[in-house]
């Protein structure tokens, strides 16, 4: 009993070295991307009114995606939408670095469109993400309506049958 006490206190002893490393690897290995994105979030002055406008815009239309979520009809025509406004998103962002001047304080949009994939796709694919979600549960809970109607009709015939 002695040497199975002790072959489980050495297994859990490497065990706990192993976690351990792990994550001192993890935290090493996710500090660049943290500082980065610090980086990114302190470099952008949120007070600017277009921003606000946008995050808005989002926040607006996660609300209608959340209480329009019994109509099925009206949420797939706001996920192709949100889909439509990702897929537009390269040309959004050309056009808005050749006229930031006129809205912005500096000049967000690079060519790579970062700042644009990330406050406007970003959110956009998040709420279309929820859509889908929300249309595969209805989905589901239809199809159980369905089989339930179809188990009811069947069990109605077989009694019509027996009479």
């Amino acid at each position: 009993m002695e040497e199975l006490q002790s072959a489980l206190n050495a297994h859990m002893d490497q065990m706990a070295d192993l976690v351990e490393k792990l994550t001192g690897e993890l935290r090493s290995g996710l500090k660049p991307a943290y500082e980065n994105f610090m980086g990114f979030f302190h470099a952008i002055d949120w007070k600017e009114p277009w921003l606000i406008c946008l995050i808005s815009f989002h926040v607006v239309l996660l609300l209608v995606a959340f209480m329009s979520r019994k109509n099925i009809n009206f949420q797939m025509c706001l996920f192709l939408l949100a889909l439509g406004g990702v897929y537009l998103a390269e040309r959004l962002n050309h056009y808005l670095a050749g006229n930031w001047r006129s809205f912005a304080g500096q000049n967000y949009f690079d060519r790579n469109g970062l700042f644009l994939s990330v406050l406007w796709s970003g959110p956009l694919l998040v709420i279309a993400i929820i859509i889908l979600v929300n249309t595969l549960f209805s989905l589901c809970h239809l199809i159980v309506r369905w089989k339930k109607a179809e188990l009811r009709h069947r069990a109605r015939v077989a009694q019509k049958k027996e009479e």
